[in-house]
């Protein structure tokens, strides 16, 4: 217990989730393979730009059918099984591509991969949502997000060497760190699909994650606010990654030659903003409901990203990433838990499966749409959209929060009575 109090905000979290927190970073530390994908198929493959992004977007469609089955599956049959199952088919499709050198194959088991991991993701977020209580997500979410990101700050490092020096072990490298995590869920967290039939189970639970009886949409449909709540979130993903493709035009436009390493310095800045901060601000809005810190996060999406439109000078641009940093930890932290805590026990998997997919739509089609609006259009414009598009998702997040609220007596009261 001594231990314990130096966790801060973590301290009353289960042992299951601080093996999963291990787990995401030690995969993260391996993910060798997908960041250098482009690369790999251009350089040792010898595609062309448009067939490396054909395959690109093979890989990124793979995920989605992949999703919704694990989802499905993980509901069905429970959550352990699905994870080690589909995890170690991700993995398995790596070790094949460390031999076969510049085959066409390759393309091909890294979309089968996607598919696979896919498959997985719901499976271990349903994992935490049983293994947390509505009073508790808030800080699971943070310290798996924090896990995650440690990992991935070691991941591309140690990629990059060996990508110029011993390419084969980028496959082999993904693929042992992957069997590590899935020996760490396989032998120290115990199967976490609820029964159904327990009464007990059922009275832990606040109202919006009861068992439902119906389908996924049907589930799905009886809670709008949710359904609100994710078209919010794929709105604020298409202005986050604005960092990725309107940000490094803007640094190329305004410093030339020196884009490049002001981006990684970015980049950077961005990494250990997330490592550094993401404990303190979920010990600062510990109290707070996660749909509020969701808006909270717009508002410092809307002022990051929106001061971009008018400055020149470097440390502002470091200034503004540390900003929107805050917001994306505010975001993805409480966005997790606030699905979470609205999700019918019975739908675990469908709805973690359904959830990513929708608050990617943003990243899939933001590069597009801005790229069709800047043939018109100014670079900085863009961070003008961003600010006054940020500052309307948090205010709406805002008046979901005070219909939430003024509801919830009235739900109690429906409780009371049964």
């Amino acid at each position: 217990m001594s231990i314990r109090r130096f966790l801060g905000p973590y301290q009353h979290l289960s042992n299951s989730i601080f093996i999963i927190f291990f787990a995401r970073m030690v995969n993260s530390a391996g993910h060798f393979v997908m960041p250098f994908m482009v690369m790999f198929l251009r350089d040792k493959i010898g595609l062309n730009p448009e067939q490396t992004g054909y395959y690109m977007m093979l890989a990124a469609f793979a995920y989605v059918p992949g999703s919704i089955a694990g989802g499905k599956l993980a509901d069905i049959l429970g959550r352990k099984r699905i994870f080690i199952l589909f995890q170690s088919l991700a993995a398995c499709s790596f070790i094949p591509c460390a031999f076969l050198e510049s085959s066409m194959l390759i393309p091909w088991l890294l979309i089968l991969s996607s598919f696979f991991s896919g498959a997985a993701g719901p499976a271990n977020s349903a994992m935490v949502a049983d293994l947390t209580k509505s009073t508790n997500r808030k800080e699971a979410y943070s310290l798996l997000y924090m896990g995650h990101n440690l990992g991935f700050a070691i991941g591309p490092l140690a990629a990059g060497f060996l990508y110029r020096n011993y390419l084969p072990w980028i496959f082999i490298g993904d693929a042992f760190t992957s069997f590590v995590s899935i020996f760490l869920v396989a032998k120290f967290i115990p199967e976490t699909k609820p029964d159904l039939e327990k009464k007990e189970i059922h009275e832990e639970l606040s109202h919006n994650e009861h068992a439902e009886t119906g389908s996924f949409i049907a589930a799905l449909l009886k809670r709008p606010v949710l359904c609100i709540f994710m078209l919010m979130i794929a709105l604020y993903s298409f202005i986050y990654v604005q960092h990725h493709f309107t940000l490094p035009l803007q640094l190329e436009e305004v410093f030339g030659e020196k884009d490049a390493s002001y981006y990684g310095m970015i980049m950077t800045t961005n990494a250990l903003t997330v490592v550094f901060c993401t404990t303190l601000v979920t010990h600062l809005t510990l109290k707070l409901k996660p749909i509020f810190c969701v808006g909270l996060g717009g508002l410092f999406y809307g002022i990051g990203f929106g001061m971009l439109f008018g400055i020149n000078h470097f440390y502002l641009y470091i200034l503004s990433t540390f900003i929107w940093t805050l917001g994306e930890i505010l975001v993805s932290t409480n966005g997790m838990a606030f699905v979470a805590n609205n999700t019918p026990i019975s739908h675990r998997g469908r709805f973690n499966a359904i959830f990513p997919i929708i608050a990617e739509a943003g990243h899939a089609v933001g590069p597009y749409l801005t790229g069709k609006y800047l043939l018109s259009h100014s670079l900085r414009s863009v961070w003008r959209l961003a600010f006054f598009g940020s500052l309307s998702v948090a205010c709406l997040l805002f008046l979901l929060q005070m219909m939430e609220s003024m509801r919830s007596p009235e739900i109690n009261r429906e409780q009371e009575q049964i």
